[in-house]
């Protein structure tokens, strides 16, 4: 079903075609439960192929640690990590509506306990981000199209640079992107692993891991999935 909802982007009013659609999550304890949920053209919903692929790579870095799901969304991939064995999942959804849904799934689902919820500006709560104790963590970024546009890129960027400055050793940094994004932006150039699914790329970086010289990033490229 569509419908259509007026959203502000940049302080501009636009109207967007609003579907609902049914995630299922893939694996671990809660696994085949799903969720119903409302995309529009703005957002950058996590398709299941990508989702399956993210959480493969990951393996037993999810088990034990704290996942950071910071531009929320349906909140999907933060419930992912939950059921995968991630200690607790942090998600953040400026949305109001988005937010409240998600607070519904996790009671629904009996992982209340395990899922935090913050409804902030993810740009202001990176300035105020202090690292949870116990170890490295998972931080996924999926940001929305306008955050990745050429008016907005540069912002993303120091973002992502701020959380990586602060984000423990071992700790990995993953962003959701599609083809255009501009990786030769990246800070630590070579020290990305990225893959590629159709148009979408996963982007992973491992806090500390060497990182390539700039003759080996140009040989590895990213990898055709």
């Amino acid at each position: 079903m569509s419908i259509t909802e007026t959203v502000f982007s940049l302080g501009v009013e636009v109207q967007m075609a609003v579907e609902k659609t049914d995630i299922r999550i893939v694996a671990g304890s809660l696994k085949g439960r799903r969720i119903t949920c409302e995309v529009h053209e703005g957002m950058r919903p996590t398709p299941q192929m990508v989702r399956e692929a993210l959480f493969s790579i990951l393996g037993n870095a999810v088990p034990g640690r704290v996942f950071f799901d910071v531009f929320g969304g349906t909140g999907i991939v933060g419930l992912e990590a939950v059921s995968r064995g991630a200690t607790r999942a942090v998600i953040l959804e400026r949305d109001n509506k988005l937010a409240a849904d998600m607070q519904k799934n996790t009671n629904r689902f009996g992982v209340a306990d395990k899922v935090q919820i913050l409804k902030a500006d993810v740009y202001r709560w990176a300035e105020r981000w202090v690292v949870p104790p116990g170890g490295p963590v998972n931080v996924f970024f999926s940001p929305p199209f306008p955050d990745l546009g050429p008016e907005r890129v540069a912002e993303f960027l120091s973002l992502l640079n701020h959380i990586l400055a602060k984000a423990p050793d071992d700790s990995v940094i993953i962003i959701q992107a599609e083809d255009g994004f501009p990786l030769e932006a990246l800070p630590d150039q070579g020290g990305w692993d990225i893959r590629k699914y159709g148009r979408n790329l996963l982007l992973f970086r491992v806090k500390g891991e060497a990182i390539a010289s700039e003759d080996e990033a140009n040989h590895n490229g990213s990898k055709e999935v």
